[in-house]
Protein backbone atom coordinates (compact mmCIF):
# COMPACT_ATOMS: atom_id res chain seq x y z
CA UNK A 1 0.00 0.00 0.00
CA UNK A 2 1.44 3.29 -0.80
CA UNK A 3 1.49 6.46 1.80
CA UNK A 4 0.28 9.47 -0.42
CA UNK A 5 -1.64 12.59 0.84
CA UNK A 6 -5.35 11.38 0.24
CA UNK A 7 -3.89 9.01 3.06
CA UNK A 8 -2.31 11.33 5.44
CA UNK A 9 -5.22 13.92 5.80
CA UNK A 10 -7.83 10.94 6.20
CA UNK A 11 -5.88 9.58 8.36
CA UNK A 12 -5.23 13.47 10.11
CA UNK A 13 -9.01 13.60 10.46
CA UNK A 14 -9.47 10.42 12.21
CA UNK A 15 -6.70 11.15 14.65
CA UNK A 16 -8.64 14.54 15.13
CA UNK A 17 -12.07 12.98 15.69
CA UNK A 18 -10.68 9.95 18.12
CA UNK A 19 -9.11 13.21 19.99
CA UNK A 20 -11.91 15.15 20.65
CA UNK A 21 -14.08 12.29 21.28
CA UNK A 22 -11.81 11.40 24.34
CA UNK A 23 -12.06 14.79 25.44
CA UNK A 24 -16.13 14.79 25.49
CA UNK A 25 -15.99 11.23 27.09
CA UNK A 26 -13.71 12.37 29.61
CA UNK A 27 -15.78 15.50 30.72
CA UNK A 28 -18.70 13.92 30.43
CA UNK A 29 -18.01 11.00 33.13
CA UNK A 30 -15.88 13.05 35.43
CA UNK A 31 -17.09 13.50 38.70
CA UNK A 32 -15.73 17.16 39.34
CA UNK A 33 -17.57 18.78 36.35
CA UNK A 34 -20.90 17.59 38.15
CA UNK A 35 -23.60 20.67 37.50
CA UNK A 36 -26.34 20.09 39.68
CA UNK A 37 -29.31 22.68 39.83
CA UNK A 38 -29.45 24.08 42.92
CA UNK A 39 -32.42 22.98 44.26
CA UNK A 40 -33.90 19.73 43.10
CA UNK A 41 -37.64 21.22 42.54
CA UNK A 42 -36.03 24.28 40.39
CA UNK A 43 -39.05 24.49 38.81
CA UNK A 44 -41.46 23.96 41.52
CA UNK A 45 -39.79 26.23 43.55
CA UNK A 46 -39.98 28.96 39.93
CA UNK A 47 -43.80 28.77 40.57
CA UNK A 48 -43.95 30.02 44.21
CA UNK A 49 -41.65 32.58 43.70
CA UNK A 50 -44.16 35.48 44.02
CA UNK A 51 -45.16 34.24 47.50
CA UNK A 52 -40.96 35.38 48.00
CA UNK A 53 -41.39 38.12 46.54
CA UNK A 54 -44.25 39.49 48.37
CA UNK A 55 -43.08 37.93 51.87
CA UNK A 56 -39.59 39.80 51.34
CA UNK A 57 -41.70 43.10 50.87
CA UNK A 58 -43.53 42.30 54.29
CA UNK A 59 -40.50 41.71 55.72
CA UNK A 60 -38.86 45.18 54.66
CA UNK A 61 -39.54 46.97 58.09
CA UNK A 62 -37.64 44.43 59.86
CA UNK A 63 -34.65 43.81 57.82
CA UNK A 64 -32.61 46.08 59.68
CA UNK A 65 -33.26 45.00 63.11
CA UNK A 66 -32.05 41.49 62.83
CA UNK A 67 -28.52 40.76 63.83
CA UNK A 68 -26.29 37.86 62.98
CA UNK A 69 -23.06 37.20 65.21
CA UNK A 70 -20.92 34.48 65.74
CA UNK A 71 -20.70 33.75 69.24
CA UNK A 72 -18.82 30.73 70.81
CA UNK A 73 -21.85 28.58 70.61
CA UNK A 74 -22.63 29.02 67.12
CA UNK A 75 -24.36 31.94 65.42
CA UNK A 76 -27.00 34.15 67.26
CA UNK A 77 -29.70 35.18 65.25
CA UNK A 78 -31.30 37.96 66.92
CA UNK A 79 -34.97 38.55 66.40
CA UNK A 80 -36.14 42.56 66.45
CA UNK A 81 -37.43 43.15 69.69
CA UNK A 82 -40.97 44.62 68.75
CA UNK A 83 -41.97 41.20 68.07
CA UNK A 84 -43.25 39.29 70.30
CA UNK A 85 -41.28 36.06 69.59
CA UNK A 86 -43.78 33.94 70.96
CA UNK A 87 -46.09 34.51 67.78
CA UNK A 88 -42.95 33.46 65.49
CA UNK A 89 -43.12 30.30 63.22
CA UNK A 90 -41.23 29.08 60.91
CA UNK A 91 -37.86 28.21 59.74
CA UNK A 92 -33.91 29.28 59.01
CA UNK A 93 -32.93 27.89 56.24
CA UNK A 94 -28.80 27.59 55.20
CA UNK A 95 -27.16 27.03 52.25
CA UNK A 96 -23.82 26.24 51.71
CA UNK A 97 -23.30 26.87 47.54
CA UNK A 98 -20.01 25.02 47.59
CA UNK A 99 -21.53 21.72 48.62
CA UNK A 100 -25.02 20.82 48.99
CA UNK A 101 -24.43 18.22 51.47
CA UNK A 102 -24.05 20.47 54.03
CA UNK A 103 -27.29 22.86 53.44
CA UNK A 104 -29.73 22.10 56.21
CA UNK A 105 -33.39 23.83 57.10
CA UNK A 106 -33.46 24.82 61.52
CA UNK A 107 -37.05 25.34 62.74
CA UNK A 108 -37.94 28.62 64.49
CA UNK A 109 -38.09 27.64 68.51
CA UNK A 110 -37.92 30.85 70.19
CA UNK A 111 -38.04 31.49 74.23
CA UNK A 112 -36.76 34.46 73.62
CA UNK A 113 -35.95 36.70 71.30
CA UNK A 114 -32.70 35.18 69.92
CA UNK A 115 -31.69 32.29 68.06
CA UNK A 116 -28.78 30.22 68.24
CA UNK A 117 -27.82 27.42 65.29
CA UNK A 118 -25.10 25.58 66.85
CA UNK A 119 -21.36 25.68 65.59
CA UNK A 120 -21.44 21.88 65.45
CA UNK A 121 -23.54 22.44 62.28
CA UNK A 122 -21.67 25.35 60.38
CA UNK A 123 -18.38 24.89 58.78
CA UNK A 124 -16.23 28.49 57.78
CA UNK A 125 -16.79 29.85 54.66
CA UNK A 126 -19.43 31.25 53.26
CA UNK A 127 -23.27 30.43 53.74
CA UNK A 128 -26.71 31.92 52.83
CA UNK A 129 -29.28 31.93 54.95
CA UNK A 130 -33.18 32.44 54.65
CA UNK A 131 -35.16 33.01 57.52
CA UNK A 132 -39.12 32.24 56.50
CA UNK A 133 -41.46 32.99 59.74
CA UNK A 134 -44.95 34.18 60.03
CA UNK A 135 -46.11 36.59 62.18
CA UNK A 136 -49.53 37.96 62.96
CA UNK A 137 -50.85 35.71 60.00
CA UNK A 138 -48.20 36.86 57.32
CA UNK A 139 -45.27 35.39 56.07
CA UNK A 140 -42.37 37.48 56.08
CA UNK A 141 -39.02 36.60 54.39
CA UNK A 142 -34.95 38.10 54.75
CA UNK A 143 -32.14 36.73 52.85
CA UNK A 144 -28.32 37.26 54.12
CA UNK A 145 -25.09 35.50 53.27
CA UNK A 146 -22.61 35.75 56.01
CA UNK A 147 -19.05 33.99 56.44
CA UNK A 148 -18.90 32.23 59.55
Amino acid sequence: MKFNWGTGIVLAFAAFIVFILYFVILASTDNRANHDLVTEDYYKEELAYQNEIDAQSNAKIYASQFSFENQEGGLAITFPSKMNYKEIKGKVSLYRPSNKHLDFDFPISLSNKHLLIPDKRLLDGRWDIKIYWNYQGKDHLIKKSINY
